[in-house]
């Protein structure tokens, strides 16, 4: 009996271990995406990646509070500030969110030691994040399991890299700007920036890269069928490229500065010396209105609103409904400490 009570004893304290250990690293695993995962839109991400909704919640930067992560409902409800992590090229997919940490707002004299940027992986309530790579990072998108993103190194300047969301198998595939935001399809679309402006596919596989389209294409959108882009050859005006007639066609004579496809709309800022102006037109180039007169940016789409804000002032933050009448208002989320 005396035996056995002291296997007890040696036993119970072992098991318990054994279990939180289990827990432990079953909870730091990192499930595969699976096939067809895209993290954000093009159109958000070609516009800082702001904003970023999956599985219906909204994950923003909030402008109010230096662009620390927070989250909310599509109808702005449930407001909630997940990290102090300032954030842009928010992604999101599975249990995680991927994004570039540019800083802390928690930075005191010590952390301001050690440098913080980079692209990271954290849970969606924002804890137990990770530091996949420490670099500057203009710009990241999720495809599948790879988290693909330029990396900025004042040796060899931009260049196009891959890791997985594990944060093994990472590569350099190309030391020039490719922009990685238009995932669609085991493809990364982008407009060549070297000895053309050609639409360009990227393999998320196999990184081979071949041409699609002989145009001159900015910050390619794929919505259906289409790639949206501007026409660098004709003042950026807005068009269009058929992926399955290999055609193109003219959707609005302005010359643009910056725009997202969202739902049966194209909101684009106007570039203009005198008329200026946030504007709409639906995706097949009619119903032309004007949202808001002026200079904005940051133009970003969730399945409710859009967001922008004028241009250099990134607050107040202004909203309107995607779909339905035109009504700009301002967007002030709750700020918590």
């Amino acid at each position: 009996m005396k035996t056995f009570r002291n296997i007890l004893i040696i036993a119970i304290p072992l098991i318990i271990f054994s279990t939180l250990f289990l827990i432990s690293l079953f909870s730091k695993r990192v499930t595969p995406n699976p096939p067809g995962t895209v993290g954000n839109t093009a159109g958000n991400l070609n516009n800082k990646g702001l904003f970023c909704e999956d599985e219906g919640v909204v994950y923003f930067a909030n402008a109010y509070d230096s662009n620390t992560l927070y989250s909310m409902n599509p109808d702005e409800t449930n407001v909630k500030k997940l990290s102090n992590a300032q954030v842009s090229s928010i992604n999101a997919a599975g249990n995680f969110l991927y994004y570039y940490q540019a800083s802390s707002a928690a930075t005191n004299s010590f952390s301001s030691l050690f440098r913080i940027n980079g692209l990271y992986r954290s849970k969606k309530n924002g804890k137990s994040a990770v530091c996949l790579k420490r670099v500057p990072v203009p710009s990241l998108s999720l495809a599948d399991k790879t988290v693909f993103y330029q990396s900025n190194n004042n040796k060899t300047g931009t260049s196009l890299c891959r890791i997985d969301i594990d944060k093994k198998n990472y590569e350099v595939i190309e030391e020039y700007i490719i922009n990685p935001a238009a995932v669609y399809n085991g493809m990364i679309y982008f407009g060549g920036t070297q000895k053309d402006h050609y639409l360009y596919g990227l393999n998320t596989q196999t990184n081979a890269i071949s041409t699609i389209y002989n145009g001159n294409v900015y910050n390619p959108v794929i919505w259906g069928d289409y790639v949206y882009y501007m026409d660098i050859s004709s003042d950026y005006r807005l068009c269009r490229y058929s992926l399955s007639t290999q055609t193109a066609e003219i959707l609005s004579q302005d010359r643009l500065d910056f725009f997202n496809v969202t739902g049966d709309w194209i909101y684009y800022q106007k570039s203009h010396p005198s008329e200026p102006a946030l504007k709409r037109i639906r995706i097949d180039g009619s119903g032309e209105e004007i949202v808001a007169t002026g200079v904005y940016e940051n133009i970003n789409a969730t399945s409710a609103y859009v967001y922008f804000n004028a241009f250099d002032a990134p607050t107040p933050v202004y909203h309107t409904p995607v779909n339905g009448p035109v009504s700009v208002t301002t967007f002030a989320p709750a700020v918590e400490d």
